[in-house]
C-alpha cells in the first residue's frame, strides 16, 4: 500500500496516508454528522453535527495511527528497522525490513497496537464517565463515547486469532515457540486467516442483500484472503533463501568508472561494451556510489560522471540474502570484502535469482 500524501515523520518513523483514507474518512464524518448525531441529539444547528462528525472522524485516525506507531516503535527497540507507517482504507500498516528475531519479540510487536487501542478505549471511556458525572450529556459525550466504543473494536478485531491481524501474528509467535519451525507455524495462520477471511466476505455478500453493510465485510475478507496469501508466499520465498549469502546472487567485479569521466566518453567506450544498468564510481579505491545508465543518457555530452553519482546502499558479502530482501527490491547494494568492493547487487539480479529458484521448485513463487 503506497503514500498518497506524506504527513511527515513521528518518533522517527515516516507517516503516509493513502488515497483510500479519504473514503474512511467521509463515510465516519457522514454517518456521525448526517445520521447518528442528528439522530440522538436533536435540536442542535446543523454546523455543530458537521463539526462533531469531522472531529470525531479526525480523532478516530488519530487512534489508528497510534495503534501503527505502537507497532512501529516496538519494532525498532527490538532491532527491526521501520520503513514508514501508511494508513489506508481498512485502517493502516507499519512497514518494517526483516522479521522479528524471537517468538517474544514477535508477542512484543504484534501486541502492542491492540495494547495501545485498549488504552485508548480505557481513556475515551473514563472521559466520557466523567462528563456523564459533571451533567454534560449531550453530543461531546457521546461522540467520546463513540470513540471508546470504536476502539475497543478495533482492538477486538485485531486480536483475531487470523494471520494478517495482530491476534494471528501473537498466534504464530505461539506456534514458532512450541515448534521451533517458523515457516509452518506461518502457514498454519494463513490457513486460519485465508479460512476467516472467506467466512467474513461470505457473510458479507449475506448481509449485502439487505444492507449496504455488507459490502464493507466483504471488502474486509478479501483483504484477509489476499493478505494471508501473500504472506504465506513471502514465507515461501524466505524459507528457500534461508542461508543463501548476497555474494551468491551479486555481478562480481562490477566495471567501475572514475568521476572525472565525461559522458560522452561513457557512452563512448564504456556502454557499449558493458550493458549494465548502473556502474560505481570509484578513484583511487574510493567508492563514492553508483552512476545509472538511465541517468547518464539524458545528461550533456561534457557532464563529469562524479555529477551524477548517486548513495548506494553497503553490504557484506557474506550478509544473508534474507536480511536483505526488502531493501533489494527498491534499491541497489554495493557489496564489500572488508574495505574492497567485490560486487554489486540490482532488484533484477534478485529476480533473476527468484526464477532460478522456481524452476528448482515445482510451485515455488517467483514474485
Amino acid at each position: 500500500m503506497n503514500d498518497t500524501l506524506r504527513l511527515g515523520r513521528i518518533g522517527g518513523v515516516r507517516v503516509g496516508v493513502n488515497w483510500t483514507v479519504l473514503v474512511i474518512f467521509a463515510l465516519i464524518t457522514y454517518g456521525l454528522a448526517g445520521e447518528q448525531l442528528p439522530h440522538a441529539y436533536k435540536g442542535l444547528p446543523p454546523l455543530f453535527y458537521a463539526l462533531g462528525g469531522l472531529l470525531t472522524a479526525t480523532v478516530f485516525l488519530a487512534s489508528l495511527l497510534a495503534h501503527e506507531l505502537a507497532h512501529a516503535i516496538v519494532a525498532r527497540r527490538n532491532g527491526l528497522t521501520v520503513t514508514g507507517i501508511t494508513l489506508w482504507l481498512l485502517g493502516g500498516v507499519a512497514r518494517y525490513e526483516g522479521e522479528p528475531a524471537t517468538p517474544g519479540a514477535e508477542v512484543r510487536i504484534a501486541g502492542s497496537g491492540p495494547l495501545v487501542s485498549v488504552l485508548l478505549a480505557a481513556a475515551f471511556g473514563t472521559a466520557s464517565a466523567a462528563l456523564l458525572l459533571t451533567g454534560v450529556d449531550g453530543m461531546v459525550s457521546g461522540c467520546v463515547t463513540w470513540l471508546a466504543l470504536i476502539n475497543a473494536l478495533l482492538a477486538a478485531f485485531n486480536v483475531i486469532p487470523a494471520a494478517p491481524l495482530d491476534g494471528g501474528r501473537l498466534v504464530h509467535a505461539l506456534l514458532w515457540r512450541m515448534s521451533g519451525d517458523r515457516l509452518k507455524a506461518t502457514l498454519q495462520t494463513t490457513q486460519v486467516g485465508r479460512a476467516f477471511g472467506w467466512v467474513t466476505m461470505l457473510t458479507g455478500f449475506y448481509i449485502a442483500m439487505w444492507s449496504a453493510e455488507g459490502l464493507w465485510l466483504t471488502l474486509v475478507g478479501w483483504f484477509l484472503i489476499t493478505a494471508a496469501g501473500l504472506e504465506a508466499g513471502q514465507a515461501r520465498v524466505r524459507a528457500r533463501l534461508d542461508g543463501i549469502p548476497i555474494r551468491r546472487i551479486m555481478t562480481p567485479d562490477p566495471f567501475t568508472v572514475p568521476s572525472s569521466m565525461p559522458v560522452a566518453e561513457f557512452l563512448r567506450e564504456m556502454l557499449p561494451r558493458h550493458r549494465h544498468s548502473a556502474y560505481p564510481v570509484v578513484d583511487e579505491g574510493v567508492v563514492h556510489g553508483v552512476v545509472t545508465t538511465e541517468r547518464i543518457r539524458r545528461e550533456p555530452p561534457e557532464t563529469p560522471v562524479g555529477a551524477l553519482v548517486e548513495d548506494a546502499e553497503r553490504t557484506a558479502a557474506e550478509t544473508p540474502l534474507t536480511e536483505l530482501l526488502a531493501r533489494l527490491a527498491r534499491e541497489r547494494l554495493l557489496v564489500f570484502d572488508g574495505d574492497r568492493l567485490v560486487g554489486i547487487v540490482t532488484p533484477h539480479d534478485l529476480t533473476r535469482e527468484l526464477e532460478h529458484l522456481a524452476r528448482e521448485v515445482p510451485g515455488f513463487p517467483a514474485r
